[in-house]
């Protein structure tokens, strides 16, 4: 099929899925032991979104995401331990430790960053896709982003602009049926958000958001007709976020069988499954076990790295005699 990935993009993508989940969920263990600092948001069952999006994209191309963007970083290219020590606050950290895990970057990825502030990633891909046609370079940007933030002004500001301009832009909306604690149908009245793209002459496609090959394969075609110069597209890719908002998160509001039926469609699975049938399960296993000493190795380093030592401008220390 056109624009589907190789066995070996594929599998990749399992590899980069499978790293994500092992951060996740070693993220989760260290906040039950009161070893995070703040909130983490953990993308547990969302993981196709971002990986498979970002597969797509050349080293040229930029991508901005939200505050649950793990899978955007290590999607588009960035190693397992600058994440998890940025995540950390140490001076190994892609940022030097000064991001926190909802806004970390790396501009040499491609990877402008995640984004505390919803739907704020929305316009800052707009931003760069029109550098890049009034450039004009040949890369586009995409936009990660959440349903909540499709609800949010500056998405609908965005997009039209977009369209309107023919920017080489593509918004990937990951619904994931919650905003904060508030279901999908108590925020908008229609189920599919990406019908709205249709109000700015903006092509729409709604795919499986667990299917990493379905996910490649529309948000290849939307890539495809951006570079050509035809305009932004639209994905929707239909998920759900099996924890909670947050690692603060005290839960309650999400149906036990709902979870229960959408970890049956682990995105890990489906795509395990369907490499399973082009590759032996002692490759796999082998892939598997690679991926968690990749992401243990990466905690372990980065939670013994030093913290960063910020110089201290004396004349804004109101303690310092300098300040008076």
């Amino acid at each position: 099929m056109k624009n589907s990935p190789s066995i070996e993009e594929h599998l990749e993508i399992y590899r980069k899925m499978l790293l994500v989940r092992h951060l996740e969920e070693g993220l989760g263990a260290l906040h039950k032991q009161g070893r995070t600092r703040g909130p983490i948001h953990r993308c547990d069952g969302q993981e196709a979104v971002g990986v498979a999006a970002t597969a797509v994209l050349e080293a040229g191309d930029k991508v901005a995401t939200t505050h649950r963007g793990h899978a955007v970083y290590i999607g588009k290219g960035m190693a397992m331990h600058p994440v998890v020590a940025e995540i950390f606050g140490r001076s190994t950290g892609a940022c030097a430790g000064r991001a926190g895990h909802m806004l970390v970057a790396d501009a040499e990825k491609g990877v402008i960053g995640g984004n505390a502030i919803v739907g704020a990633g929305i316009p800052a891909a707009a931003g760069m896709a029109l550098s890049m046609q009034i450039k004009g370079e040949k890369n586009v940007a995409m936009c990660v982003f959440g349903d909540g933030a499709a609800q949010t002004g500056i998405c609908h500001e965005a997009m039209n602009m977009a369209a309107l301009w023919k920017l080489p832009m593509i918004f990937v909306l990951e619904h994931n049926q919650f905003g904060l604690t508030v279901p999908t149908d108590v925020q908008s009245p229609v189920d599919d958000l990406s019908i709205r793209a249709a109000g700015y002459g903006m092509p729409a496609e709604i795919v499986d958001g667990n299917d990493a090959v379905a996910v490649y394969r529309a948000v290849a075609n939307m890539v495809d007709r951006a570079r050509r110069g035809e305009g932004p597209g639209m994905v929707e890719c239909k998920t759900y976020r099996v924890e909670g908002f947050s690692t603060s998160d005290m839960g309650g509001y999400q149906k036990p069988e709902v979870i229960a039926a959408w970890k049956a469609r682990d995105p890990l699975t489906i795509s395990r499954r369907a490499l399973l049938a082009h590759i032996g399960e002692a490759q796999l296993a082998a892939l598997e076990a690679a991926a968690k000493t990749e992401v243990d190795a990466a905690f372990a380093t980065a939670l013994a790295d030093p913290y960063p030592v910020f110089a201290v401008d004396e004349a804004c220390n109101p303690y310092s005699s300098k300040a008076h």
